[in-house]
């Protein structure tokens, strides 16, 4: 039977409480880490690429117990947490000269992946300074890109996990619900474009989105063992017209509502977005429907 608790797309069951009610008493000695990752074995939680989402897991034991459904070990430890203590990025030094040219006068482009690499914390700089939304350190999948043009950076991107419910973008895709959360990994979310501002480049902007395509593809499925069939992205209605994803063939299938992912008062709390989508290939909603028997 089905609980209230709810967490990341899994639904507990009554079942689920009885599992791991039995695995704390067969196990006394074993933590909090420990248990969770006897879990992920158990319930084959894990990543494309084969990591265990123990930190999904430890997140459910809590809202489970927050419930009163469970009664997990006491905390042996406080590990720190990097998203609570994480340092600003620090203003990056750079050459600013202005840059008046065209495409084909700045060539040839070399679009790096940076994330893990020493070239992040430059990344995470040129973000935090130059875009209008600052820099904020993405959760789940996701990958970084700058943009070099003689050895000069000139834009940035940002690719993460896609939001969960969009309700436009689901209709587009046609999806079911229960599709969809199992599925969702298969969309990456442009979280980020900046072209910096002493770059003046016309059409540069949608001459990068149509580049970064192949790139961000074949990085994705390398770094996390999966293939993405849909990009997304959404463009401040407030601010932006969204015309560089237009002229780059992306489609506007609709809005967002303004309410975010945890709204509770059905009314908008946020600008509206319009939401823009770039299929990556042409069976793009059969293989984002395709659930294995």
């Amino acid at each position: 039977m089905q609980l209230e608790v709810k967490y990341r797309g899994k639904i507990a069951t009554t079942e689920d409480v009885e599992y791991i009610t039995q695995l704390i008493k067969d196990n006394p000695k074993d933590g909090r880490f420990r248990l969770s990752k006897k879990i992920c074995v158990a319930w084959g939680w894990r990543q494309a690429n084969g990591v265990l989402r123990d930190m999904v897991c430890r997140g459910f034991l809590l809202e489970l117990e927050r419930h009163g459904y469970i009664k997990l070990p006491p905390m042996k430890q406080t590990p720190p947490n990097p998203f609570v203590n994480r340092l600003k990025p620090t203003n990056i030094s750079i050459d600013t000269t202005s840059v008046f040219a065209k495409v084909s006068e700045i060539q040839p482009l070399i679009i790096n992946q940076v994330r893990r690499t020493t070239s992040e914390k430059i990344f995470n700089g040129l973000m935090s300074e130059h875009h209008y939304l600052g820099y904020s350190q993405p959760v789940g999948e996701h990958l970084k890109y700058i943009v070099y043009s003689k050895d000069r950076p000139i834009a940035c991107f940002a690719f993460s996990s896609a939001p969960r419910h969009i309700g436009s973008r689901d209709k587009f895709i046609g999806w079911p619900p229960s599709v969809r959360i199992k599925n969702l990994h298969l969309i990456a979310y442009n979280t980020r474009f900046l072209i910096l501002p002493w770059i003046h480049i016309p059409h540069l902007a949608s001459h990068l989105l149509g580049r970064i395509i192949k790139v961000l593809r074949e990085d994705w499925n390398r770094v996390y063992n999966h293939p993405i069939h849909l990009l997304e992205t959404f463009v401040d209605t407030e601010k932006f017209k969204g015309t560089c994803y237009k002229a780059a063939n992306w489609q506007y299938v609709g809005k967002t509502t303004g309410r975010g992912k945890n709204d509770q008062t059905n009314k908008p709390n946020r600008s509206i977005k319009a939401v823009w989508v770039y299929p990556l290939s042409k069976h793009f909603r059969d293989k984002l429907q395709y659930v294995p028997a």
